[in-house]
């Protein structure tokens, strides 16, 4: 199982592996709090989209296809694998910090990683 959670949220139990998948860390935030199985900044957007996309809304559906494409690179592709591993024997948590519930990085990697 896979499911998606602002960083900023407590940690909970049924969270099961969690782990960060932002290029920057999120503000304000110690690394103690953010109670972290990994932290996949390299799954993360490249800075350019990221800085492209910059959270508007008009932009989302470019944001998922040009984000798709660098996903299927090869060392992104790895941390897919991870994830996809992990997530068929418990529950993976992809935390991210973006206010935007269901406009952000996380959206995109979970629904990629459900569709297989």
């Amino acid at each position: 199982m896979i499911k998606i959670k602002r960083i900023y949220l407590p940690a909970e139990p049924i969270d099961g592996y969690r782990v960060l998948v932002d290029r920057l860390w999120p503000r304000g935030l110690s690394k103690v709090d953010a109670n972290l199985d990994d932290w996949m900044k390299d799954i993360s957007p490249s800075n350019e989209l990221r800085k492209w996309f910059d959270h508007q809304a008009d932009r989302w559906d470019e944001f998922i296809k040009r984000y798709q494409v660098e996903l299927i690179q090869p060392a992104r592709a790895e941390h897919l694998e991870e994830l996809r591993r992990r997530s068929s024997t418990g529950t993976v948590t992809l935390l991210y910090s973006a206010r935007n519930e269901s406009q952000n990085n996380a959206v995109v990697i979970r629904d990629l990683l459900s569709q297989s």
